[in-house]
This record gives structure tokens, C-alpha cells and sequence, in this order.
């Protein structure tokens, strides 16, 4: 066991003993100004090596150098861990804390899978849990009705906030082992939707839509945009000129701008809905676009359901559980096939409807010819509506003769 100092420039750990540094870094000036960093270093049972994190005072580390030491002797392995008074309920109080995780767009939902996993093991300490345990687990949020994409994702979000604890010196590697052992319950790609949106299915969600879904749709069917951006969509995302939207980094899903060119069915729409009434109005006032009564639609459910309502007054299946059942995601998929059945390069439909570049297209291509690819896909997707009038057109006539 020994006590190692940390250099502040090169962070190389060395025997507290040392004047300078390998860097050339003199250590005696700033062990005095109290930026030398001092670390413990001892091994388990088997050999395992562990380096512990101690702070910047010289009489603290021989403290907990000799705590370890006592430790080591009298077997108390455990507490020598630094989970090993660390329950799944506290991990979760600090991790839930963070100001990083705090700001994800997805926090509500990383909040409750957390809730879940921790109704199970909240009490229980880090360093009792074992892969067996996870497997039970699994095998009892199945047996409930809850869906393998779920199960994985509430584990999956455990092991994230066990490895942070981990990077933070929190916890040791131990507590991931669990984690690194078990297996998902879903095999890859097993639940990925293939359900399109037909122009005859959008033609007749249009008709029985009330305005406000209308226009959603009008405008999820030409862009792709996300449910979550549509609902946070403002007037000052919008160019006067109406002739592309810019979605700021705040309402996107991989937390990244993006712009969107605006062809002449979104320009409609976004014409019939511009405010009229001047900007400094009052205190209710607001800047969305999309709006339910005068207010803003504040919740995604909000949206579902209207889109439910239109689906069965429109008699389309609605359903994510459904064989054939539509829901809002679906447009999105609709139009990312449809890019591609318009001829558009891969790099432009990943661009437009905000899927990241792989590989090294994302440092050496710059599609710039975003509203070109936008009047391509506008083209093959009048004609498609097109072609579904003109079979009803027909069939219309047959029926009269």
C-alpha cells in the first residue's frame, strides 16, 4: 500500500518522496500551494489492484492509507469498496442531480426508468448485487406485461448511471460487473416498425382532422419533423421569407441545429397561421406556431390523442400493439422512404430529417443543396397524392356507369 501524489500539469502519479516532476514540474512549491492531488493505492484479495482518490491534503491521505491498511488486515474486503455503504436509492439521488443529466431531453423518461429499477434494489447496497439478480429482474418486468425494449432500456439506463459513479470515483469497477454480464431480453432490431402512412390513408386524415392536427400534419408529412419539434416550433424559428425553418439546438433530439427547407404546402399552412395581432400583446402572449384554442400544445399526449381521434374517425388502424396500426413516428418513417424512393442521396435524408453522418461523411460532406433535394422529394410526393385522385376519379365514374 502507498500514497502517490498527482501531478497538476502532466497527471502523472508518482511516490510523494519526489521534488520535481518528470514534466519538470516543481512538486514541493505546489504541494505547499495545496494543487497536488494525493491518491491511495492498495490491492484486493487476488491481486486486484485499486487507486482511491483521496483530495489535496497529505495528513488525509495517511489517514485513509492507514484506515485501508487496517482494513486489508482484519479481511474486511467490502468496506474497503467505496460502494460498500452506497445503496441504488443514493447513487440515484446524486446521479439524478447532475446538471448534465438534469438538462437531457429525455430526463422525465430517464427519472422513471431509474424509479422502476430502484422499487426493486433501491434499498439495496451496490456491492450486493449480482447478474442473477438482473436476471430476475427481467424476468419478472416481463412477466408483468412490460415490454423487452422497456426491461432494457430501465437496465440500460442503471448501467449508464453506475459507470458515471464509476467515472467520478464513486464506485469500483465491481458494481458494473453486474451490468457488463447481463444480456438483453430483446434481440436487435426484433420490434422495428415497418408501417408507412399511404397517401390515401394522409389524404383521409387530412379531411377528418380538425385545423389545428391539419396543419401538423400537413407539416410532419413534407419535413419529417419530430413530434417534439413540431409541438416546440416558434415563429422565430421561422424566416420571414418562409423559406426555411431553423431548428435551434434546444428542441432537437440529438441536441444539434438544424435547418429545413420549406416547400409550398408547409408555406401554405404556415401562411394561414401567421399571427396577425401585434407581438406585444400581453402577458399570455406566445411564440408558437402550432397552437389548441389559442394555447400552446404544452404536452405530447395532447397531440396523440388527437391523432388517435382522427385515425378512428378516418378508420385506420391506431395502435403501436396494433398489426397494422398507425401512429404519429409513422409519418416520420413515411418520409424518410419516400426521400429515398424520390431518388435523394443518403446525406441529404439524413441531413433533412436530422439522422447523424457516419463514418467520416460526417467531417467531408457539406450537402448544400438542401432546397433542391426538398422540391425533388416535393415532386414524387404530389405525385403520388396525384395518382390517388385519379384512381378515385375513376372509380367514381365506373360507379356511375
Amino acid at each position: 500500500m502507498s500514497i502517490l501524489a498527482e501531478c497538476p500539469f502532466c497527471r502523472r502519479k508518482q511516490a510523494t518522496k519526489n521534488k520535481l516532476c518528470f514534466c519538470g514540474a516543481d512538486l514541493d512549491k505546489l504541494k505547499r500551494s495545496k494543487k497536488i492531488k494525493y491518491w491511495i493505492n492498495y490491492r484486493l484479495s487476488g491481486g486486484k489492484q485499486r487507486r482511491e482518490l483521496v483530495g489535496y491534503s497529505i495528513e488525509e491521505a495517511r489517514a485513509a492509507d492507514g484506515k485501508r491498511r487496517v482494513q486489508k488486515k482484519e479481511r474486511r474486503i467490502f468496506d474497503m469498496l467505496p460502494e460498500a455503504d452506497m445503496t441504488f436509492d443514493e447513487l440515484a439521488e446524486w446521479y439524478l442531480g447532475l446538471e448534465k443529466v438534469k438538462a437531457l431531453a429525455s430526463f422525465a423518461r430517464v427519472s422513471g426508468c431509474i424509479k422502476n429499477f430502484n422499487e426493486k434494489f433501491g434499498n439495496d447496497y451496490l456491492y450486493n448485487l449480482k447478474p442473477s439478480d438482473l436476471e430476475n429482474y427481467q424476468s419478472e418486468r416481463l412477466s408483468n406485461g412490460v415490454q423487452p425494449a422497456t426491461v432494457d432500456m430501465e437496465v440500460g439506463i442503471a448501467k449508464t448511471m453506475v459507470r458515471k459513479a464509476f467515472e467520478n470515483d464513486k464506485v469500483s469497477g465491481d458494481a458494473l460487473k453486474p451490468f457488463m454480464r447481463i444480456k438483453k431480453t430483446l434481440r436487435k432490431g426484433s420490434n422495428a416498425r415497418k408501417r408507412l402512412l399511404t397517401p390515401h390513408e394522409y389524404l383521409k386524415l387530412i379531411e377528418v382532422s380538425p385545423p389545428h392536427l391539419r396543419a401538423i400534419l400537413i407539416v410532419a408529412a413534407h419535413t419529417g419533423m419530430r413530434k417534439g419539434e413540431l409541438r416546440q416550433l416558434r415563429w422565430s424559428h421561422i424566416d420571414p421569407r418562409k423559406t426555411i425553418i431553423q431548428l435551434p439546438a434546444s428542441i432537437t433530439k440529438d441536441r444539434r441545429p438544424r435547418e429545413i427547407p420549406i416547400n409550398h404546402h408547409v408555406r401554405e399552412v404556415l401562411e394561414d397561421l401567421q399571427p396577425q395581432a401585434p407581438k406585444l400583446v400581453d402577458e399570455n402572449y406566445h411564440d408558437f406556431v402550432f397552437t389548441y384554442q389559442g394555447k400552446p400544445i404544452s404536452h405530447k399526449d395532447s397531440l396523440k390523442k388527437s391523432f388517435e381521434t382522427a385515425c378512428n374517425k378516418a378508420e385506420i388502424q391506431y395502435g403501436q400493439k396494433q398489426t397494422r396500426g398507425l401512429i404519429f413516428r409513422d409519418i416520420r418513417r413515411t418520409v424518410k422512404t419516400g426521400m429515398l424512393e424520390a431518388g435523394l442521396d443518403k446525406a441529404y435524408r439524413d441531413v433533412l430529417l436530422g439522422h447523424s453522418l457516419k463514418d467520416m461523411d460526417v467531417h467531408y460532406l457539406v450537402p448544400t443543396k438542401l432546397q433542391e433535394a426538398m422540391d425533388e422529394f416535393t415532386r414524387w410526393f404530389d405525385q403520388q397524392i396525384a395518382n390517388v385522385d385519379q384512381s378515385v376519379d375513376q372509380k367514381v365514374k365506373r360507379t356511375q356507369l
